[in-house]
């Protein structure tokens, strides 16, 4: 327990020392100044691997119980695609609640599974992804603890965990970029201005800082399932997000009723993911509708960018797999971090190299800015050019007096 709480209180203090790069960043202008030079034809990859970059966590996840796994992606695509089409009402039920039709099915047929012995003589890997009654995690649950500021003591502070804590913020910093992008996509809100972009960020920061204090154990970025959520059931309201925010509260501290969502095995979430991120992935595929892809610059810019964004991480990720550390390993672990935890991101990767080799290699005349999309952003790169701004992206409770937009 001791060893537990010495991790833990490291990990918040590289939690909070690593939300100061969003928070400085974000709020400062920096974000906005460097997003100003993102494209449509630069996006692509970016918002494209922030979905199609998580394969990993899709159908391979999904296929360690493929008899609960297979029926939840069937049953998805039946409740979200088929029958809206099929039965045609006012009311969206079916595509609106997919999820929740769908899951718990599955998690009633996975529990009978779990308690006629299905199981029982199966091995380590199996119990863990198939069974709900995994670890005893809803009996050892308490019926209420709530969470305290520094709850496992005071944190502590090491220079190589704070930078690598800063690595993963950066490249989280960056995949949240491709995800702000789809979002508006799919909330069928105007391109991101810049500045709105950069706050956002900021307020990510926060979110860091607040899972530093906390204790956490993990930081806060964009969520890619709830940018494909959004899309499968169409619903972008604030409301709905708040709300949402409600009963999460309310299960971290009821923990009885948070075990029994975790409880939940993995397949079933990993089939959900196969619809998130599929849908994050085509928002970036939708950008090309912009772009002229009848010029080979980019076409070379959209294909090499998308084939060593996912070359290189695999490259870093397989080496890492093998080795138990990563391609760089030096005396300096903070060094070792810095480098190797960015390229084994394929959003990164992608994005960088997209953005480094558009700004690079277009001219300034008006057909390469056609090519790159720019004529369709253009209006876009300010808060008040398009009136929509203030309908999509003003701040509640009149919080865009202290965090103002330009």
């Amino acid at each position: 327990m001791q060893k537990f709480e010495k991790i833990m209180r490291g990990i918040q203090g590289a939690l909070i020392v690593a939300s100061t790069l969003q928070i400085v960043v974000g709020f400062s202008g920096l974000w906005r100044n460097v997003a100003r030079f993102l494209t449509p034809l630069s996006a692509v990859p970016l918002v494209a691997l922030s979905g199609f970059g998580l394969y990993e966590f899709g159908f391979p996840v999904l296929a360690k119980c493929i008899e609960i796994g297979l029926p939840q992606i069937i049953l998805l695509l039946i409740f979200s695609q088929y029958i809206p089409h099929i039965i045609h009402g006012e009311r969206h039920v079916f595509d609106r609640f997919a999820v929740i039709f769908s899951v718990v099915i599955v998690w009633i047929y996975a529990h009978l599974l779990t308690v006629s012995g299905a199981y029982k003589n199966t091995g380590p890997k199996t119990q863990i992804s198939c069974r709900t009654d995994r670890a005893g995690i809803i009996g050892a649950a308490p019926w209420i603890r709530v969470p305290y500021p520094f709850q496992w003591g005071a944190p502590s502070f090491d220079a190589g965990e704070a930078f690598a804590m800063m690595a993963a913020s950066f490249v989280a910093l960056v995949e949240s970029t491709g995800a702000f992008i789809a979002v508006s996509r799919y909330a069928s809100a105007t391109p991101l201005p810049p500045s709105i972009l950069s706050r956002g960020i900021g307020w990510q920061g926060v979110g860091i800082l607040f899972s530093g204090i906390f204790g956490t154990g993990n930081g806060s970025s964009v969520s890619v399932e709830n940018a494909g959520l959004l899309a499968l059931t169409r619903v972008g309201s604030r409301r709905v997000v708040q709300i949402s925010a409600g009963f999460m509260i309310f299960f971290s501290i009821l923990g009885k009723f948070g075990a029994v969502f975790a409880s939940i095995p993995p397949p079933i979430i990993a089939a959900l993911y196969c619809l998130f991120f599929a849908y994050v992935g085509s928002a970036g595929l939708s950008l090309l509708q912009f772009c002229n892809l009848n010029s080979f610059k980019t076409k070379f810019i959209l294909g090499f960018s998308v084939f060593m964004g996912l070359s290189i991480p695999q490259y870093f990720n397989e080496y890492a797999a093998v080795n138990g550390f990563g391609p760089v390993h030096t005396g300096a672990r903070w060094f070792n971090d810095m480098i190797n935890v960015p390229f084994s991101s394929e959003a990164f990767v992608a994005g960088l190299l997209a953005m480094f080799l558009d700004v690079t290699l277009h001219r300034k005349d008006n057909t390469t800015r056609k090519d790159r999309g720019m004529h369709w952003w253009d209006r876009f790169r300010s808060y008040k050019t398009d009136a929509r701004s203030e309908e999509f992206y003003s701040l509640p409770f009149n919080l865009n007096k202290f965090f103002p937009s330009v």
